[in-house]
């Protein structure tokens, strides 16, 4: 048998329903690694993450309690390019070496790796075998977005213009998960490409 598990990375654009589709792999019995998750592990209160974000930014982007201030850090990394590389310096070694851990421990058949930003980062993707995109219309996403999280239009175009282009992930797609419909219709696709990964993960083995 293979050392190394068969990976499956999921990405998706803001508001695409990436947390919906891995939600339903997971019910499917398939260890999820997702970066979001463990990005928030690393700036919560008493994360590995914040003594550097601290010496880095100062008190104004920690939270009382002693967690990251997402909107502060937010408001500050939008405003200026260089904030933003600063703390990417900071957690992305943090998140492909816990990434990378979680995916060597998996028990699973596969293992899906969620990268929002997988399609950008050339590292994330040399590790996985296959690339499912879950896709939407772009007005779809950002209405999401807006009702979610609350953000105004112009805040939600700011961060999509930080990600690749819906075009950009299509074309590295290796399989498609069309969310513009309801939920039921996303879980019919997830199951049909679950057994399709399975199949896969057992030729590798």
């Amino acid at each position: 048998m293979s050392d190394t598990p068969y990976v499956v990375g999921l990405t998706g654009g803001i508001g695409s329903g990436k947390s919906a589709a891995a939600d339903r792999f997971a019910e499917l019995g398939i260890a999820i690694v997702d970066t979001d998750v463990i990005a928030h592990q690393l700036t919560a209160v008493g994360g590995k993450a914040i003594p550097a974000i601290r010496e880095a930014f100062g008190d104004a982007v920690i939270t009382p309690e002693g967690a990251l201030d997402r909107k502060a850090m937010r408001d500050r990394a939008f405003a200026d390019p260089n904030e933003r590389r600063r703390l990417e310096a900071i957690l992305h070694p943090a998140i492909g070496a816990e990434s990378l851990r979680q995916v060597s421990a998996a028990r699973t058949p596969y293992v899906m790796l969620v990268v929002p930003l997988l399609v950008e980062s050339g590292k994330y993707r040399e590790r996985c075998h296959s690339l499912c995109v879950v896709d939407c219309p772009v007005d779809v996403q950002i209405a999401r977005v807006m009702t979610r999280s609350k953000l105004p239009e112009d805040q939600v175009r700011a961060i999509m213009a930080t990600q690749a282009s819906r075009e950009q992930r299509l074309a590295a797609a290796d399989d498609v998960i069309d969310n513009s419909g309801d939920l039921a219709a996303l879980i019919a696709q997830v199951d049909r490409l679950h057994e399709k990964y399975l199949a896969a993960a057992r030729a590798i083995a």
